[in-house]
């Protein structure tokens, strides 16, 4: 886990707003990302950190103003949109596509980075479905996303974000909608995925406690700016911002169990 995946230096990204109006959604941000390893972004709203997985994933609107630089070491080139990153969006609903086939909208990842035809890139969809532990994959592939669950569908948009067979996943608040009981399930699931892949992976959330399970690093953003990032039982234990301090002494879920368990060594 020592080589850097993605480099950030003095990364700033300013939303326009109107002719004359400016918003910084990230203030010179340094950051390195290592291949391979699982690095949750923390902050409230508003903190800059779903700003940061847009702007490495090339997602940033027209006309936003973005400046430093993105570093790609690991990678030797630009990343390639779809094929180098995986992205999983808070809302399946808006990633999903309503009129086509569960088994078509994974399918179509497939064919299109890894030059699969129809028949091999639906035979991988049904394979993927089945290793986000969709039940019945098969009859899963015919399936539409509104006849899915929450749950169900968030598996569906992970097996499409990683058909490809992306470097990097990156999930942004893809649990905050689902409930406590499902959010632990898609929290192994993506904890597994990486594991098994070797992919690197971009967890953004805003609760702590949910990430601290299993996560290598952790980087704290407030106000578009980075305030910390360290090793997860360093910035835990002994936080050098006050500002971490609140926001983990907030969360009283740290001084449960964690939702899963690093495995023993």
């Amino acid at each position: 886990m020592s080589d850097i995946f993605c480099s950030l230096r003095q990364l700033s990204v300013t939303y326009r707003r109107g002719k004359n109006n400016a918003a910084a959604a990230l203030d010179r941000i340094d950051l390195d990302i290592a291949a391979g390893e699982r690095l949750a972004i923390i902050g409230e709203s508003g903190s800059g950190k779903s700003t940061l997985a847009r702007a490495l994933a090339g997602l940033l609107p027209e006309g936003t103003k973005v400046t430093g630089e993105m570093l790609w070491p690991a990678l030797g080139h630009l990343p390639r949109p779809g094929r180098d990153f995986g992205f999983v969006f808070q809302d399946p609903g808006t990633s999903l596509n309503p009129v086509l086939t569960v088994g078509e909208q994974i399918a179509e990842g497939a064919r299109r980075h890894l030059g699969l035809s129809w028949k091999q890139a639906s035979i991988r969809a049904e394979e993927l479905l089945g290793r986000v532990r969709m039940p019945q994959p098969d009859k899963a592939m015919r399936a539409f996303p509104h006849q899915l669950s929450g749950g169900q569908r968030q598996r569906v948009a992970i097996a499409a974000a990683i058909a490809a067979k992306p470097a990097l996943l990156i999930a942004d608040e893809a649990t905050s909608a689902l409930d406590v009981v499902v959010q632990a399930e898609i929290v192994r699931l993506l904890d597994g995925l990486v594991r098994e892949d070797g992919m690197t992976l971009l967890f953004i959330t805003h609760d702590i406690a949910l990430a601290s399970g299993f996560v290598d690093r952790i980087a704290v953003f407030r106000d578009a700016r980075l305030v910390e990032a360290g090793p997860v039982r360093s910035v835990l234990s002994t936080p050098v911002s006050n500002y971490t301090a609140a926001l983990i002494a907030s969360h009283r879920d740290l001084a449960t169990p964690p939702l899963i368990e690093e495995p023993a060594l």
